[in-house]
This record gives C-alpha cells, sequence and structure tokens, in this order.
C-alpha cells in the first residue's frame, strides 16, 4: 500500500515505517475494549469527604505548598471548530439569496442556531464582530435577517472576518466584563493564583500548536498586568507542542491509507494521549491538570479554587503515608507494619487485589499519584471513573471514556448507564517519587488503551487512531483516588452557546 513517495514522507516526518505499519496493522486488527466490571461510587472507589476533612485537606496544602514546586498544566491545542460546528454548517448550508431565514430555520430545527441569533449581543466577542461587520458588510443594516445573520456568522468564522473557527479555543473571547472581554487564557492565569501560587508566583505551563505560539505570546502581554494587578501575583508561563512524532496515520473506512488532494499521506495528532510526553518533561512536586475551555467567570474562582486546595490536600495527606511507608520497606518490616500497609492500600488506594511480599508491595506503592475530582453525572458526554478489569485479572480505578466500551454488549451498556459520577479532568498529580526523584511517565502507561475514532478531513470520513489518552491509559498504572467535587468545579465550553450560562456570564 505504500510507495517509495510515501516512504520518504514518513521518513521526513520524523516517523519510522515501522511505526506506521504498526499504525496500519492496528486499524485493521481494532482495539480491545476495556473490560468494565462496575462503575465507581461514593463508597465503592470514589470518596464523600466532610465539611471538617475540608477544611483539614485545605490547611494541610497551604501548610506546605509554599515549599513545593508547584505548576498548573494547561492542554491548550485545540481550535475552536468543534464550538462553532452549527455556525459552520449554517454557512455552507444556507444561500439568503434563495430562502427566508424563517424558512431555513423551521426546514432544520436548530435550536442552536436561534438560539445563538437571539443572545448575539450577550457575547463577550460581539464587538469584535460588528467591526468586522462594518468593514466587510456595509450593505449589512439594509440586508433583511436572514442576510444580517448569514454576515454575522461570516464576521466571526471567515479568514476574511475573525477566522475564530480556526483559532485556539483558548484564545477566543469567552466572558464579557463592564470594561473589557477575556479569554479562556486569562481566566486559567486568573483562576490558578487561588491555588497554584508558590508565595507570589505562579507557574503554568501550556500545550498547544506550534502556529499558535505567536497569538498566545501577544495575549500574555496584553494581559499579564491585568492579572498580577489584580490577584498580586507574577505569573510565569512555559508551553510546549504536541510532539510531531506522535501524530498517527489517518486511514479510509477501508483501512487503506488516506490521501489528501495531491496523493500525499495524511498524518493526525494523536489525541491528548500524546501530551504525556509534555506532561513527562514538567519537572515539579505537584501538577494540577485542568482543559482549557473549564472556567468560569471570576466570582465563582474562590469556591473552585477552594476545592482543588482541597484535592492537593489529598494528594499531600496520602503522599506523606506512601512515602513514609517506601522509607520502611526499604529496611526490615516487621508483619504487624506490614498488616498496616495493606490495610492502608485497602483503604485508602482502594486497591481490589493486595500486592504480596516486600518487593511487590514497593513497586505497588512507588508509583505516580493522582487525586481525580469528580462531579455527579449530569449526562454530560465523555469518561468517568470506573473499576476495570485488565487481561492480568487485576481490578483497577480508571477513568474511562465511552469510546473504550463496547456499548453493544448489553452488560457493558448497562454499568455505563448506571455511573453516578463523571470525569471533568480535574486533576491533581504527584511525579516524584520518595526519593524526590522524576518518574517516567512512559513506565505507567498502558500502550494499548488507545481508540480509533471517526474524523472529517476536508469533508470525507476518516479514521483516526489515538493514542491511550493523557488521564485514561496515559495514567492507566499509577495510584488513583476520586475525590466528589461540586459542579460548580465542572464549566466546559463544548458549543459556543454554553457562554450563555450563568457561569460564564459575569452580570447574570
Amino acid at each position: 500500500m505504500l510507495t517509495e513517495k510515501d516512504i520518504k514522507q514518513i521518513e521526513d516526518y520524523g516517523l519510522t515505517l515501522n511505526q506506521v505499519y504498526k499504525q496500519l496493522e492496528t486499524f485493521v486488527r481494532g482495539i480491545s475494549f476495556a473490560n468494565v466490571v462496575t462503575t465507581a461510587s461514593i463508597g465503592n472507589g470514589i470518596l464523600e469527604l466532610s465539611e471538617d476533612e475540608k477544611l483539614r485537606l485545605e490547611r494541610l496544602y497551604e501548610g506546605k505548598k509554599d515549599a513545593l514546586d508547584i505548576v498548573k498544566f494547561v492542554p491548550a491545542s485545540g481550535a475552536a471548530t468543534r464550538m462553532f460546528q452549527f455556525l459552520h454548517q449554517f454557512l455552507e448550508s444556507y444561500n439568503p439569496q434563495k430562502e427566508l431565514y424563517r424558512e431555513y430555520l423551521k426546514k432544520n430545527r436548530s435550536m442552536d442556531l436561534s438560539t445563538f441569533f437571539d443572545s448575539a449581543s450577550d457575547f463577550a466577542f460581539i464587538n469584535l464582530v460588528r467591526k468586522k461587520i462594518r468593514e466587510n458588510y456595509p450593505d449589512y443594516k439594509k440586508s433583511d435577517k436572514g442576510q444580517r445573520h448569514y454576515y454575522f456568522a461570516k464576521a466571526l468564522l471567515d479568514k476574511t472576518g475573525l477566522d475564530f473557527g480556526e483559532m485556539p479555543k483558548g484564545l477566543i473571547p469567552f466572558h464579557k466584563y463592564k470594561k473589557y472581554a477575556t479569554t479562556a487564557f486569562e481566566e486559567q492565569l486568573f483562576e490558578a493564583a487561588y491555588y497554584a501560587a508558590v508565595k507570589d508566583d505562579v507557574y503554568l505551563h501550556f500545550t498547544f500548536s506550534e502556529n499558535h505560539l505567536a497569538y498566545f505570546k501577544e495575549e500574555f502581554n496584553s494581559i499579564k498586568s491585568r492579572v498580577s494587578r489584580k490577584t498580586k501575583k507574577t505569573f510565569h508561563i512555559s508551553y510546549s507542542f504536541q510532539k510531531k512524532e506522535t501524530d498517527t496515520i489517518a486511514v479510509t473506512n477501508e483501512n487503506r491509507p488516506f490521501r489528501d488532494s495531491n496523493g500525499n499521506l495524511v498524518f493526525r495528532p494523536a489525541g491528548h494521549g500524546a501530551l504525556l510526553e509534555n506532561l513527562n518533561e514538567v519537572n515539579a512536586d505537584i501538577v494540577f491538570i485542568k482543559n482549557i475551555d473549564n472556567v468560569a467567570t471570576q466570582e465563582y474562582v474562590e469556591d473552585i479554587g477552594f476545592h482543588k486546595r482541597i484535592l492537593a490536600g489529598k494528594l499531600l495527606d496520602l503522599q506523606s503515608r506512601i512515602f513514609g511507608y517506601l522509607r520502611k520497606l526499604d529496611n526490615n518490616v516487621g508483619l504487624v507494619e506490614m498488616k498496616e500497609i495493606q490495610s492502608f492500600i485497602w483503604n485508602e488506594l482502594e486497591s481490589k487485589d493486595l500486592p504480596q511480599g516486600v518487593s511487590a508491595t514497593r513497586e505497588f506503592l512507588n508509583r505516580p499519584l493522582r487525586v481525580c475530582g469528580v462531579v455527579k453525572n449530569t449526562g454530560a458526554p465523555g469518561g468517568g471513573p470506573f473499576w476495570v478489569q485488565n487481561e492480568e485479572g487485576a481490578t483497577t480505578l480508571q477513568i474511562i471514556e465511552k469510546s473504550q466500551i463496547d456499548l453493544t454488549n448489553k452488560h457493558q451498556n448497562a454499568i455505563i448507564n448506571e455511573a453516578t459520577h463523571f470525569n471533568p479532568v480535574d486533576l491533581v498529580c504527584g511525579l516524584r517519587d520518595y526519593k524526590g526523584e522524576k518518574f517516567d511517565l512512559n513506565e505507567f502507561t498502558n500502550p494499548d488503551a488507545g481508540f480509533i475514532s471517526t474524523k472529517f478531513e476536508n469533508g470525507s470520513a476518516i479514521k483516526a487512531l489515538e493514542l491511550p489518552g493523557l488521564w485514561n491509559g496515559g495514567m492507566a498504572n499509577w495510584n488513583t483516588v476520586f475525590v466528589e467535587v461540586p459542579l460548580i468545579t465542572f464549566n466546559p465550553v463544548k458549543t459556543v452557546n454554553d457562554l450563555l450560562k450563568k457561569e460564564h456570564r459575569p452580570d447574570a
């Protein structure tokens, strides 16, 4: 299937022929589904903390954090294309010269579209759109409703307009305050000051596409004085790009290499699982992980920060005991102490399979640790906390995406439908061992936990291979603890109309 030209393209890309053949074999063979045993729930893998315990953990974190290296890690690589998907479809399918807007709306029954245009003045980017309309469409005010809506969408998404569909989501104006608008990028900085600050310094690491670097630098330069003035903190930004060599080949529905209009192979970023390499280069005691679009207006940030500090306190509490036990295991540990350690593993680390013997116990404890906030299930698409059995028969707590589960299996499907909690990507991670050395995170992943998804390339349906998700298979062999957190901590913007929710409207 591969020509000499293909082989040269693969090598120029930084991949090997063997890697590509393995990827093609994976498409043909498929990826085994996760074997979900049961959903995690309160008392069965998910902790529900009392108010006293929350305050204790917050005090613990506040007392220790200024002596630690702390980084907030924000995956921000994605363009905002899906955020405006229904508007892209509107531009492609609506001709204002041939059809009245009300007839189009009736035919397509798009509640998203009517909600968007009815609330257009409430969006933080409204003034930018109006400026583009004045520049590009002088007949706007004389036009009928359908034409005006069409011009509005073009000013927002067209390359001659704001081109928001191709901009990173982190740089789209999200929140409209009285004197200025803020992007998700700015809100991530502001929020970090409430839980990731070490004395007066806040360190954040963003991952994004290399072609967006100049935009992020420009945004940081324009907002840093405002955020520093409001929080009385100094912000230090580092960044990295999703590594090109983690990209995977795209194929057709027949599992043949997909080619572009020039006959070249198409390679795609392999999902957020590829960011494990980026996370592996972060050298810190504690790393907070949060998606770029999960922000709220500043009135909610103290509450959100409180729950982040609780998760970090829980991590430090567990870590202190784990490190103590590992030091004991380095010496001659007695039977009584081994029973104490096993009790800790059973009760605190929620292990269904206790390690046997000193060597196995040391290996079990000496892993990266993550404390994951989970929220009550609201029907949002995405992954959740489950008990999963691996091929060796061990049952562990994992974050599992629906795409990893065989939904045609009635039993597996029933378990998914019983899920009580959802994964909002609210992680606090310990990346150093008890000797202060950094773990190599590649040693704790499950390479077989990737998944195959359907994507679109220039209008054509293709199959894409995604590496084990960063917080799914990428962290499969970490020690994992789930803690229930309130819904206020979860405010993602998957579609532009999510910005109309009260958590994204300062005056709401």
